[in-house]
């Protein structure tokens, strides 16, 4: 730090002595070790010490009375001194514990002074002041007993600066110290010799009284809790060190005067009157080699000050040179001005920055480089200045000779004279122009990407070279389920399928080897457990070390790409099959035509009647697979009319009856007003059969077979998740039934012809395949919803009939939807329903969470209390179906409303058993107007 001061003033290096620490003053000045060991040492030989005289302080001596004057001159004089010493470290520090602590030592060498005069036999027998034979034993208490007090009021007082400080001035307080430690004394030596004869007697003949015991053992006491409180009262200074040594002394020079002596003028009397001597001398020979230092540390810095100054006169015309060469040398406008604004110096730079030459600048106005609207701010800059104040870093705007706006930021400081008087301004003006440029492109193209980054729908992850998140964009919520913080810090490894992970790691090597935009498919686990195949463009940017992916969610694309496949496969097993049928059908057309003629040839010969019967058999049952076969590769002819679906339907069931059997309930649940539909009602009926008779024999054990009918509309949502169907109003007649349901891998290959799980001979697998069939040729749509163990609902919509009039039913859905505001947790395990359900109630302005199966349900409603509705699929796979997930949130929250959906129909749930009456429940598919219905009156319920 000196060499760069030095370097900034231009002057040379001086050696000056480094500052010594106990210059400071005693009082303030924490004690070392070095104090601490010393201190301890005089403590210890003086214990040493009084330990030796202990044995022999009783015994006598010759009386010297000159001992005593000596020792309290001596005593008076060593106080003192160290009174004033004391006094002259208060009168800079102003602390009331020095002051205190100064008058003890001022009451010490009185006391001293009046022991002295008083003391018979030194000046006049009995002593002056007309003592008598107590008095000087009294005042050696008072004495002896007042100094402690003053070191106890020291040590409260006294803190680690100090301590408090006095009000008014340091004369008045040494004034009035001095005048109360008199009177004091003064009161204490009328006491002590006019009422002489009315104090206890502690001293007869020279030998110690028993009251003595009471009086110097209360006195003791106080020099020892004087001691223990300079011991507590912590930091210790180097003065609160040494003065435990005086007390300690201070103890001696009692224990041996008082205590253990028996009279005057014996061993203990003289040695106790040295400890006393000793303990007056360690502060005040402490404070004197504390001077001496200070002296010699005194002349060492005015030695140093004076090298200094000459180095500062020999070293001044330089510095000016160097100043002078870093002002013009600099790139940064260097101008003063006076407080008037007017121009006083201008530097190269300045030149530079605004067009002006230093002839043309200076003795002119600041205002020709100020704006219009700047110029009150130069006025306010000014009288900031007169006020001292410094501006640092302050942007604005300047004005070019050419007149051109220049950005600039602006550092002002107070420019002082020799006398400190501030007569104008330095200000230092930096040219930041393409700087701001620069920035506010930056700041626009990271702006950008930060947009591009937060509203991509495809996934961009940021790692580093092993692999570790440290980038991860909103999308990923949609995507894999994940927020960015769960996978920030994170490595890929824990997220990337175990398969795709070498194929991974081998495009990031071939990333680092140079080769850009990567395009590769690796699966990531979504949140709930489930794999996402994701489209991966991979860069590798070396100067950051980092790798740059993005990713496109394939799932959509895959399962559209399987539907599809499946309807190329529905077609081609169709136009195959209707091929087939239609060769056959010309086989069977020469078969059955000339088996009459057969037959009347062998009708007198009944063995060949019988195989002529035989084949005739064979030739019908043909020519009815055939049918069936026409009909799934829709080829079977029509005979479509307008029909009323009710109507149809009780009529099939009444035909069911005694087909099914007793141990099959059949419950028609038939909405009013349906939608009349323009089918084939034979072809209709068969397909009603064909579905009743899978349901009877997926019931070995009975059960219960629900016929429906509902008007519904397909919009454009379910559209889009099945394309092989148009968006409009349908007739849907459900068939459901309570058996053993189907297993998920086989839904989607129940309606190929041919296809069964029945044992060999108790079904041709055609039954579906027909029903599908009639259903696509008559401009239909079909789906099957099925868990195993729970049963089965087939659902057949049937395009309504065109024509009439508009239904009350149909005016009731197209009625204005009302959305609401509330928080809605969707829970459903179908990744594609559950995001087309999320959008639809976001639409409708509430807030959506979404959860895959019931435990991330739980999870998410034991950490949100906002939620107002639980809107949930009934059947999902997992411990906990929907009912049950229902079940235990309302033992959670008792106030959360709840909605139910299924693919089957509510009067199948409710007849299932699954779900109680009355319970909402909206049965997929459904319109928007269904849901934000059902919606609002979940949550007012």
């Amino acid at each position: 730090m000196t060499s760069m001061k030095m370097a900034k003033t231009g002057l040379r290096e001086v050696d000056v002595p480094a500052t010594i620490d106990r210059s400071t003053f005693l009082s303030t000045l924490p004690a070392t070790s070095t104090d601490r060991t010393a201190a301890l040492a005089i403590v210890g030989i003086s214990a040493i010490l009084f330990a030796l005289a202990v044995p022999f302080a009783g015994t006598p001596l010759l009386p010297v009375p000159a001992f005593v004057a000596s020792y309290q001159s001596a005593l008076a004089v060593s106080d003192i001194v160290t009174a004033v010493l004391l006094l002259s470290q208060f009168s800079v520090l102003r602390t009331r514990a020095l002051l205190w602590l100064a008058s003890g030592y001022l009451f010490t060498a009185a006391a001293a002074l009046v022991h002295a005069l008083t003391f018979p036999g030194l000046f006049t027998p009995t002593g002056l002041f007309g003592a008598g034979g107590q008095t000087t034993v009294w005042l050696y208490m008072i004495w002896h007993g007042g100094f402690p007090v003053f070191v106890l009021g020291y040590a409260w007082l006294k803190e680690a600066d100090g301590g408090a400080r006095i009000r008014g001035t340091t004369i008045r307080a040494i004034c009035a110290i001095v005048f109360g430690v008199a009177a004091a004394m003064a009161v204490f030596a009328w006491i002590v010799t006019a009422w002489h004869d009315l104090l206890p007697v502690l001293l007869r003949d020279g030998h110690y009284m028993p009251a003595m015991i009471g009086v110097v053992s209360f006195v003791w006491s106080l020099s020892f809790a004087a001691l223990v409180s300079l011991w507590f009262r912590r930091p210790h200074s180097v003065i609160d060190v040494w003065l435990m040594v005086v007390m300690c002394a201070w103890l001696f020079d009692i224990a041996l005067s008082a205590i253990v002596n028996v009279a005057r003028f014996d061993l203990g009397f003289y040695v106790g009157r040295l400890y006393g001597l000793c303990a007056a001398t360690f502060v005040l020979a402490v404070l004197l080699v504390e001077n001496v230092r200070l002296q010699a540390q005194t002349a060492s810095m005015v030695g140093a000050l004076k090298r200094r100054s000459d180095a500062e006169r020999d070293y001044h015309a330089e510095r000016e040179r160097l100043f002078t060469a870093v002002v013009e040398s600099s790139n940064d406008a260097i101008i003063t001005k006076s407080l008037d604004g007017t121009i006083t110096t201008w530097n190269s730079a300045a030149e530079r920055v605004f067009g002006y030459s230093a002839d043309e600048a200076v003795g002119r106005s600041i205002d020709i480089i100020m704006p219009d609207d700047q110029r009150d701010d130069v006025a306010e800059n000014l009288a900031r200045t007169r006020n001292g104040e410094v501006i640092d870093q302050q942007e604005t705007v300047r004005l070019h000779k050419s007149g051109q706006p220049i950005d600039v930021v602006l550092s002002q400081v107070p420019l002082r004279s020799t006398e400190g008087k501030i007569i104008g301004a330095s200000k230092v003006a930096r040219d930041v122009t393409e700087r701001k440029r620069a920035e506010m492109a930056l700041n626009r193209e990271i702006e950008e990407r930060q947009r591009i980054f937060e509203t991509s729908q495809d996934l961009i992850l940021v790692t580093d070279g092993f692999g570790n998140f440290i980038q991860v964009s909103p999308s990923v919520k949609d995507i894999l389920g994940f927020s960015p913080d769960d996978m920030v810090g994170h490595s890929a490894i824990e997220f990337i399928h175990p398969d795709d992970l070498e194929k991974t790691r081998s495009e990031m090597r071939a990333a680092r080897r140079g080769a850009v935009k990567r395009s590769f498919e690796a699966r990531y686990y979504h949140y709930d457990g489930h794999e996402v195949t994701l489209n991966w463009m991979g860069t590798w940017s070396e100067p950051v070390r980092r790798h740059f992916f993005i990713g496109r969610d394939l799932t959509e694309k895959q399962a559209a790409e399987a539907q599809l496949r499946q309807v190329q496969k529905m077609d081609s097993i169709g136009q195959l099959t209707g091929g087939v049928a239609h060769d056959f059908n010309n086989v069977l057309t020469v078969i059955t035509g000339t088996i009459g003629i057969l037959a009347d040839a062998v009708a007198d010969r009944p063995e060949l009647a019988a195989i002529t019967k035989l084949i005739d058999d064979a030739a019908e049952r043909g020519a009815q697979l055939t049918k069936h076969l026409l009909a799934f590769a829709r080829k079977q002819p029509l005979q479509p009319r307008e029909i009323d679906v009710n109507a149809l339907t009780l009529e099939a069931a009444k035909l069911l009856h005694p087909t099914l059997g007793e141990q099959i309930t059949i419950m028609p649940q038939l909405t009013e007003d349906a939608w009349p539909t323009l089918v084939d009602p034979g072809q209709l009926s068969t397909a009603i059969l064909n579905l009743a008779l899978n349901a009877r024999d997926a019931m070995p054990d009975g059960g219960t077979l629900v016929l429906e009918t509902r008007n519904v509309f397909l919009d454009d949502g379910y559209a889009s998740m099945n394309p092989d169907i148009v968006a409009g109003n349908y007739v849907m007649i459900a068939v459901s039934d309570t058996g053993t349901g189907i297993p998920a891998d086989l839904i989607e290959r129940v309606f190929d012809p041919f296809f069964t799980t029945k044992e060999v001979g108790k079904g041709t697998g055609l039954g579906l395949s027909m029903v599908f069939g009639f259903v696509k040729q008559s401009g239909g749509h079909i789906k099957i919803y099925s868990e195993e163990g729970h049963g089965t609902s087939v659902k057949i919509y049937l395009p309504r009939s065109t024509g009439v009039q508009e239904t009350e039913f149909e005016a009731l859905q197209n009625a204005p939807v009302a959305g609401g505001s509330e928080k809605i947790l969707i829970v459903e395990d179908d990744a594609l329903v559950r995001q087309y359900v999320v959008t639809q109630i976001k639409s409708l302005g509430y807030a959506a969470l979404e959860a895959a199966n019931a435990a991330d349900a739980l999870t998410i409603i034991d950490a949100d209390k906002d939620i107002d509705l639980l809107f949930t699929d009934v059947i999902m796979p997992g411990a906990m179906n929907g009912r049950q997930l229902a079940d235990e949130a309302a033992r959670r929250r008792p106030d959360l409303k709840t909605l139910f959906t299924s693919g089957y129909t509510e009067n199948a749930i409710v007849h299932h058993g699954r779900l109680d009456s009355g319970v909402l429940l909206l049965a997929k598919p459904y319109r928007k107007s269904e849901l934000a219905k059902m919606l609002r009156t979940a949550l007012a319920s």
